[in-house]
């Protein structure tokens, strides 16, 4: 059997569908397991193809006005820590880089590999880093994050996806935060298994003291370093590496929600919304290859091309070398060409 396979055999999905289709379906049914990446211990972020949505008129939209306004606030304040920038010290300029950099990782290497996909195994030490990470980077705790991203594949493109990209491109990047969500994203999204996420002290700890450590590390700790340690000016400080920061955050995050859904090819599957977009893998350190990603949930790098345009997948290496990580899940060479030959759009061949 495939390493993939090699703990958890087969799962019910892929020993009934051999069962329907004999002997012959087997090698087919080992490719479909192992594109589940088995060996994870949890399935949750596998598309759902028994889902099927109500019938009958939707239900209407209930405005969050306090969110709303809000991000109204803070993309105004970020407009306005832009025009700041000239003024800057250039240590306050790399502090703001650092700033974007931890938040982000506590994003992609954390929220979202880690935790939402259990692409691979972090330690103690770094599992408490990316926590702070994501307090930093303020888009909810690594628990409702998690669900939320599992629901997302779960239930892709669908009235229990948090953020639809069938509902618009405002609404899969940031709309879907100023309304209430649709009832079957709740419905669905308490049934998920989250066994692994309760069962982690650091995403508890983390969710028991969330907003205590978002002023902390959200605000406080990226407004005062500058501010106490170089004299920078604390409107600076608070506007460029706090707000403008924040902000170039959020929107990277978004948009893999949003334009990495609408616009690029898709080499691994052109019967899934998902794309590859660069200009979202540069922006969001590697998280552009939507594609792949949805194809291949479980492979710690969301891509084929290791470093290439991807400072996570570069990051979680250094962890591993430096014993702080351990147990990739990678995707193997011959079943990604299989794919590729078997559901792909063709643009692979073009490079």
């Amino acid at each position: 059997l495939p390493q993939h396979l090699s703990k958890d055999l087969l799962s019910p999905t892929v020993t009934a569908r051999v069962m329907r289709n004999g002997g012959a379906g087997m090698e087919k049914a080992l490719s479909n397991q192992e594109d589940l990446g088995g060996d994870r211990g949890m399935t949750d972020d596998i598309f759902d193809e028994s889902y099927c949505e109500k019938e009958g008129p939707k239900p209407a939209k209930r405005y969050v006005w306090r969110n709303i306004i809000l991000m109204s606030l803070l993309h105004l304040g970020s407009l306005y820590g832009l025009w700041l920038i000239p003024a800057a010290k250039p240590a306050t300029l790399a502090w703001g880089s650092l700033c974007f950099l931890m938040s982000a990782l506590g994003i992609t290497a954390g929220a979202h590999r880690l935790w939402s996909h259990r692409s691979y195994k972090a330690g103690l030490p770094l599992r408490i880093f990316l926590a702070i990470g994501n307090s930093m980077a303020f888009q909810n705790d690594i628990y409702e994050w998690a669900r939320d991203h599992r629901a997302h594949h779960k239930f892709s493109e669908t009235d229990a996806d948090p953020h639809n990209a069938t509902r618009g491109f405002f609404f899969s990047h940031v709309g879907w935060l100023l309304v209430r969500k649709h009832p079957d994203v709740i419905e669905k999204g308490q049934k998920l298994d989250l066994a692994d996420l309760k069962a982690d002290k650091v995403v508890m700890f983390q969710r028991r003291f969330y907003k205590l450590s978002v002023v902390a590390m959200c605000f406080l700790f990226p407004t005062l370093v500058p501010w106490c340690f170089w004299g920078e000016s604390l409107r600076n400080s608070f506007f460029l590496p706090t707000i403008l920061r924040y902000v170039v955050v959020l929107n990277a995050t978004w948009l893999v929600n949003s334009a990495a859904h609408m616009f690029g090819n898709r080499p691994y599957d052109r019967n899934i919304s998902p794309r590859e977009n660069r200009l979202v893998t540069f922006g969001a350190l590697g998280e552009g290859f939507h594609n792949y990603h949805h194809t291949f949930p479980y492979d710690y790098s969301t891509s084929e091309f290791g470093w290439h345009y991807n400072f996570t997948t570069a990051f979680i290496d250094l962890m591993c070398l430096l014993g702080l990580a351990s147990d990739r899940k990678t995707v193997s060479k011959e079943t990604i060409l299989a794919r590729k030959i078997r559901t792909g759009d063709g643009s692979h061949k073009s490079g």
